[in-house]
């Protein structure tokens, strides 16, 4: 069996690879089955991690409250699929105004909380003074967190109006520090990108090795 899987891992890496010279039939079938499998692997979680022990079990074996409790998302579920019918839409925008209504408090709060309060409270925290060797560094490396924060949110500046009536009415203080944080935002999207591309070179030097031990193996 490991024999067939290095196989398997061999044939599909090559034709992944061959996308190198080009888009052909063999890239696109390898691109197929991974999305199968994909597909697979996550309906296989969402019914054994989801459904099953929230849903299921708690509607035929649990008490009273969790019965009730799990008839919530199962009435929401079913509404979600008259999405399908042009006629019964309409009730599928009961469950899909709670699913955007609940993602938008999500990622509302992680921005705010998670992100905004959060940096700033790391940026001004390298601010307090702390004893010992190194404290100018330190200091300086507070400063320099605190600006990049203040100038990248004073940055993302709305404005008013619509065509050309837009406009955007900003202090000349707030115009700089905006210039500055769109500074700190290209360094940041850059940043991101190495990452990326680092990434990819190592997934594709593991896979290069991954072929060369294969072939010397044999």
């Amino acid at each position: 069996m490991e024999i067939l899987w290095t196989a398997a891992a061999f044939i599909l890496t090559l034709m992944i690879l061959s996308y190198f010279i080009g888009d052909n039939p063999l890239f696109r079938l390898a691109v197929h089955i991974f999305i199968g499998v994909a597909a697979g692997y996550v309906a296989v979680m969402v019914i054994y991690q989801v459904l099953l022990p929230h849903i299921i079990w708690p509607l035929i074996f649990g008490s009273w409250n969790e019965k009730i409790l799990a008839l919530v998302p199962t009435v929401l579920s079913i509404l979600l699929v008259f999405k399908l019918s042009p006629k019964l839409r309409r009730l599928g925008n009961i469950p899909m105004a709670y699913i955007t209504g609940a993602s938008a408090a999500i990622i509302i709060g992680g921005a705010i909380y998670g992100t905004i309060v959060g940096q700033g409270t790391a940026a001004i925290s390298t601010l307090q003074f702390q004893s010992g060797s190194g404290y100018l560094g330190r200091l300086l490396e507070g400063v320099f967190i605190l600006l990049g924060t203040i100038s990248t949110i004073a940055y993302f500046q709305f404005g008013t109006g619509s065509g050309k009536n837009f406009t955007i009415s900003q202090p000349k203080f707030v115009q700089g520090i905006s210039k500055i944080g769109q500074v700190f935002i290209m360094i940041t999207l850059g940043a991101v990108f190495a990452g990326v591309l680092l990434t990819a070179l190592s997934a594709l030097i593991d896979r290069l090795v991954f072929i060369i031990q294969t072939f010397g193996g044999l």
